[in-house]
């Protein structure tokens, strides 16, 4: 079980339908699920806000999500507005908090293998396009559940359009 350091806790935080003003007071010390997004235009990031939107409203509340973004909270105000208005999301155009949560960048296969490919064909009979990019088009996705600051499980995505099986995250029961 890994933790997140204390000075990545107390970094200012901006963004949409947020509760604090740090990481620390956005995630409190219940479990919350921490969604790093590719960028605003990636067919994947779209996906996967908006499954997550469905596993919450269809199954009668999931768990509290936090999203990240590469981009100035204005420009996440559209694109939460289209897929997601009430989502808490952290603006992080400076890249403060994807390198201290290990989100690396994409290999070229990562990008456009065989697998990402697959998945992009998947990602648009759901309706997804992709759009204008905003931010580090190779940056990879990131999932962690959180309790404070404690990493209690984390989705290591193999490509940009690694989907992880929602059902599959555990429910911790409390230390």
């Amino acid at each position: 079980m890994d933790y997140i350091p204390q000075k990545i806790l107390s970094i200012p935080i901006s963004g949409l339908n947020l509760r604090g003003n740090t990481l620390r007071a956005e995630v409190g010390e219940s479990e919350t699920l921490l969604v790093f997004l590719r960028h605003l235009g990636c067919l994947f990031s779209r996906e996967l806000v908006s499954d997550i939107r469905f596993k919450h409203y269809s199954a009668g509340g999931f768990l509290p999500t936090v999203f990240f973004f590469q981009a100035e909270a204005e420009k996440g105000l559209d694109f939460f507005n289209t897929y997601w208005p009430e989502a808490r999301a952290i603006a992080d155009p400076d890249h403060q908090f994807y390198p201290a949560f290990g989100i690396q960048r994409a290999s070229l296969n990562q990008m456009v293998g065989p697998e990402p490919l697959a998945c992009g064909v998947r990602a648009t009979l759901k309706g997804n396009f992709a759009g204008k990019s905003t931010g580090d088009v190779r940056t990879m996705p990131g999932m962690f559940l959180v309790r404070g600051s404690m990493v209690l499980w984390e989705h290591k995505f193999r490509h940009i359009g690694d989907h992880p099986d929602l059902d599959s995250i555990p429910r911790m029961m409390p230390i």
